[in-house]
């Protein structure tokens, strides 16, 4: 039985909006309200999450007003099946029950799909304080691992229930709006008028919806700002679009010989020598004096381990407890910095010695195998090399990566079901994983090989659950302070069992982060949130203890470690061995989002961005980027010259494993 809407408020001086909906399009008009209604109330909501982050001035209306733009196209993209079925469905279609159904059932749909995606932008901006991003892309992809951390993160069942409620609610007070009867009985249009209005809207989405781009969003002073002048659903497929840039195309360039012939001066700043100098190519011999050391290696990559865990780095609630012990018997680099946000983009840097490329990590993109890497090098050296990691290795590509370039894979899937005693969605607890580690390094020194080993860890993310009755705290409720402290507890365990090895003493333990726990921040590139620790020890005393505050990022950790094992060797590497006194060159560090590329040196942030931007800033004693400079430096220069060559060797397969 239809609504009586005779004496509905509606049809009293009805309203622009009220004409627009009674109409044959008016379903379509509805649905771009709506839309944009639940994507403000989401920014509302954003807001006051952030309160205490954002900067309250008039940028805040300026990001409402570019969220307003950016909702409407985004609801004009989302609308377009809709807009299709109106103009093609038959004239009469919405007088029939089968219709009316079809209205009912896409009514109920359409509130639902808006709020699970709020509550979608909600739960990842409780994860990396900003809107969808590349990332959240990369979460479509490995929906396994993904949908099991949702699961095992959040009371999903009480949160779908509310969805569900929400979306009924939503659907009732949209139907006794009147709104949905009034279209709905207006929904009458000859096929020839229907598809002359129906091809006018769908022009007029498809202009607005091609012509505006997420490049158009001005720079803010505060990144949250920003991001809250951001849509989710653009921003998510703006990432898909944007997820590999090729740098020629989007950055500032210098001629090519020009920037390679700048890199290079400041490579071979150590006195090693170019065996091409008129080459476009880095490839120069690293010579060391005496004799080599043939330690053990085992590198222990910490998944999201904020430099700011430690007590040395002003951490007041013990939750590193065992490292911080460790800290007087290791080498520690004071100012070691992440060179992006994923942990792929650490594996890149720790293992290839290359700044990060604009979008995709190389460990996730085609023609990355035989790349010039730290495992080669130690391969050819005679070492047993491996990656070690708790999950399943083929997320986010690291088995093809590593496999492909010079190490055994040892990874869940390859480990017998008894040695995992705990599991999560992202893999084995990280007492597993150094307990396998322990296995592999007794089988090569058993083989009388030395080995150098590349573990992954996973247990420090969310859902930060690990086995009862480790530390003190909590599994999962802790978050991520028990992640924290459930690693080092690990770790400690490992190196423990480790000591009772013949093959202990003589080698070297390397604990490093991947990337920080967080990279959000009030700038787009905030050094401090790129701050991570490093710490070599060497039971054995090949390395000795102390402090190191030469400012460096990880694409240095290659070249150091083996320059503290007094190797020569080839190399293209772009990273330098900050130990050596003999490189006159100025201290540096890159840092970079998937888009903005960043290079540290002397207080000073030069930043690249898409289209062909670049910047200059000022950082102070506490990492805060400040003022803007002048962006005609030599710094900028550097900056274009190192990535512009990085990205060029790579593209052209230039930056491939020499054997020497």
């Amino acid at each position: 039985m239809e609504r009586n809407t005779q004496d509905h408020p509606l049809n009293h001086s009805p309203t622009i909006f009220t004409r627009a909906v009674q109409h044959r399009f008016g379903g379509w008009v509805l649905f771009v309200a709506v839309f944009m209604g639940v994507a403000m109330t989401t920014r509302v909501a954003l807001l006051g999450k952030a309160a205490g982050e954002v900067t309250w001035n008039l940028s805040l209306g300026a990001a409402f007003g570019w969220g307003l733009i950016y909702d409407f196209a985004a609801a004009l993209w989302w609308s377009l099946p809709i807009l299709l079925g109106l103009m093609v469905l038959p004239s009469g279609f919405f007088k029939s029950w089968v219709g009316r159904a079809v209205a009912g059932v896409v009514g109920l749909m359409v509130p639902a799909l808006l709020l699970f995606s709020a509550v979608s932008e909600w739960t990842f901006w409780d994860e990396f304080q900003v809107r969808f991003n590349f990332i959240a892309v990369d979460y479509l992809v490995y929906t396994t691992e993904v949908i099991a951390n949702i699961q095992q993160s959040y009371p999903m069942p009480l949160i779908l229930g509310g969805i569900a409620v929400g979306s009924g609610l939503g659907w009732g007070a949209l139907y006794r709006s009147g709104w949905i009867t009034r279209w709905t009985q207006q929904a009458e249009l000859r096929w020839q008028k229907r598809y002359a209005v129906g091809l006018s809207l769908l022009t007029g989405v498809l202009l607005v919806g091609m012509g505006l781009t997420q490049d158009m969003l001005p720079p803010f002073a505060n990144n949250f700002n920003r991001e809250l002048a951001k849509n989710g659903n653009w921003a998510l497929f703006a990432a898909f679009r944007n997820n590999q840039l090729e740098y020629d195309q989007f950055y500032r360039t210098l001629p090519s010989q020009v920037a390679f012939d700048r890199v290079n001066a400041l490579l071979t700043a150590d006195g090693s020598e170019l065996v091409r100098p008129a080459k476009e190519d880095t490839l120069r011999h690293v010579v060391r004096r005496g004799p080599e050391l043939r330690t053990n290696v085992i590198q222990i990559t910490v998944e999201s381990l904020s430099a700011s865990f430690m007590a040395r780095y002003g951490n007041q609630a013990a939750i590193m407890p065992a490292l911080d012990k460790r800290v007087s018997q290791s080498l520690v680099f004071d100012r070691f910095y992440a060179t992006g946000t994923r942990t792929v983009r650490g594996m890149e840097a720790l293992t290839l010695s290359l700044p990060p490329t604009p979008g995709r990590s190389l460990v996730k993109r085609p023609h990355n195998e035989d790349l010039f890497s730290l495992g080669s090098i130690f391969r050819h050296k005679g070492y047993d090399t491996a990656f070690i990691y708790g999950g399943y290795g083929y997320f986010d590509n690291m088995n093809h990566f590593f496999g492909e370039n010079g190490y055994r894979i040892v990874d869940r899937s390859l480990v017998p079901d008894e040695e995992v005693t705990f599991t999560n969605a992202w893999g084995a607890c990280d007492e597993d994983l150094l307990d396998w580690t322990l296995r592999e390094a007794d089988t090569a020194a058993a083989e009388g090989k030395p080995f150098f080993h590349f573990v992954m860890t996973t247990s420090n993310h969310r859902p930060f659950t690990f086995p009862d009755g480790r530390i003190d705290l909590p599994s999962k409720e802790a978050g991520r302070a028990g992640g924290v402290k459930y690693t080092d507890y690990a770790i400690e365990r490992f190196l423990a069992q480790a000591a009772t090895r013949p093959w202990y003493d003589n080698t070297i333990f390397v604990i490093v982060a991947d990337h920080c726990a967080s990279s959000a921040g009030k700038t787009a590139l905030g050094v401090a949130n790129y701050h991570i620790p490093l710490l070599i020890f060497a039971p054995g005393g090949q390395v000795k203890p102390g402090v190191v505050d030469t400012l460096m990022s990880q694409v240095d950790f290659a070249p150091t470690l083996l320059g503290l094992m007094n190797w020569s060797y080839p190399s293209r590497f772009f990273g330098r061995d900050v130990l050596d006194p003999n490189d006159r060159a100025e201290p540096r560090a890159f840092i970079g989002t998937y888009q903005k590329l960043g290079l540290l040196q002397d207080g000073k942030l030069a930043v690249l961005s898409p289209v062909r931007q670049a910047a200059l800033y000022r950082v102070n004693a506490d990492e805060e980027v400040l003022v803007e400079e002048n962006s005609a430096s030599s710094l900028v220069q550097d900056a274009v010259a190192f990535y512009q060559s990085a990205s060029d060797l790579y593209q052209r397969g230039t930056y491939r494993v020499v054997v020497p």
